[in-house]
């Protein structure tokens, strides 16, 4: 192993307008705002002193279009896509709360009605940080373009955390954080910047 080990770029992508209204947002293929577009723009002075062995997006198109306004040429990876929310796709908390009669209700907490787990997602994630970790390890670094609650996850899976710890993990549309090590141990080197 080498002494300097690489680094993981995660970018959640810009924002869209489900993303404005705080709508879950998983599997529907909404597009970036015209202001998602031009915060994607903003990020490529930021990437672009990156020397990226492997850029990964996921399919759906406002993280491959951030990936591409920032500059790059993502791989398309579907354990990148967002967490499937199954019954509450494209509702907010409010209203599920509200429906539910359960003013504690989180997407985090929920008992069912989702696509899949939490758990579900990190071992997708866990499959994403497996591709990239041979390149890291090799002192190389890597950019994930994808999603909020699947990069907070991989953020968890990452630490070797629980999945749901991904809850502590905030990452604003174009937000971006580096997945690094100290010595030997596993670190966010910088998180929602």
């Amino acid at each position: 192993m080498k002494l300097t080990r690489g680094r993981i770029l995660v970018v959640r992508h810009g924002e869209t307008a489900w993303s404005r209204s705080l709508q879950h947002t998983g599997r529907t293929d909404v597009p970036l705002t015209a202001h998602g577009e031009e915060q994607a723009l903003a990020l490529r002075p930021r990437i672009a002193p990156w020397d990226l062995a492997l850029v990964l997006s996921s399919p759906l198109q406002r993280a491959r279009r951030t990936a591409e306004l920032a500059g790059l040429e993502p791989e398309l990876d579907d354990d990148l896509l967002e967490w499937d929310y199954g019954a509450y796709e494209g509702r907010t908390t409010d209203d599920i709360r509200s429906d539910l009669g359960d003013p504690g209700w989180t997407v985090w907490s929920a008992a069912s009605g989702l696509g899949e787990t939490a758990d579900d997602v990190a071992v997708r994630a866990g499959r994403v940080i497996d591709r990239a970790l041979p390149l890291v390890d090799d002192g190389r670094d890597v950019a994930l373009f994808a999603h909020a609650h699947l990069l907070r996850i991989l953020a968890a899976t990452w630490l070797e955390l629980p999945a749901a710890r991904g809850v502590s993990f905030v990452l604003q549309p174009a937000g971006a954080g580096v997945l690094g090590y100290e010595r030997d141990s596993r670190v966010l080197r910088a998180w929602n910047v």
